[in-house]
């Protein structure tokens, strides 16, 4: 302190070299005197932080729906592009199937035919050898009479086979569905 004060200081220069320390001195004693005053309303740290996430709240969750729409948009696109090929190749499979009914009732018509010329006793032994189904049919086109002529030739138990699938398929009750 002696370093302070020089004997040939006037007592305002004194004053002055001692003023800011003193103020310093003062303030520092005042507790809160440096302290920011948080006056009523004054918004505090933690409700700043709350009205930042509250207003980023919405724009965000907008954002989040934006987003899910457009993901939604691109899986619409790709069903709708796989159903279209599923479409495209339904009908394919379609008109291959009605190609080849058509192909088989004709198929069948000209087998139906070539039975009719045919004598009883040797249709009987080819249409044994056949699938029991094609059997059937054939049989079933055929008249009565060369019909029960060929049955008449056929190994009992094929015949019995053949005309119990005839039967079957005459009768109102039985399911169209072959499952």
């Amino acid at each position: 302190m002696i370093g302070l004060i020089n004997p040939d200081m006037t007592v305002l220069q004194l004053l002055r070299r001692l003023a800011l320390p003193a103020a310093g001195l003062v303030l520092l004693s005042i507790p809160g005197a440096f302290a920011q005053e948080h006056p009523e309303g004054a918004i505090t740290p933690q409700d700043e932080i709350k009205q930042f996430c509250t207003n980023i709240a919405d724009p965000a969750r907008d954002q989040r729906y934006l987003l899910q729409k457009q993901e939604l948009e691109k899986l619409r696109a790709d069903i709708d592009a796989r159903m279209a090929e599923m479409d495209k190749r339904k009908a394919e499979y379609q008109d291959w199937l009605k190609r080849r009914d058509d192909f088989l009732k004709q198929a069948e018509a000209g087998l139906t035919e070539i039975y009719k010329k045919m004598k009883p006793d040797a249709a009987a032994l080819q249409l044994q050898d056949m699938k029991i189904e094609v059997a059937s049919a054939v049989i079933m086109r055929l008249g009565p009479r060369q019909s029960s002529l060929i049955l008449n030739e056929m190994d009992p138990e094929k015949a019995a086979v053949i005309a119990n699938i005839i039967a079957s398929a005459s009768d109102p009750n039985t399911s169209k569905d072959p499952s």
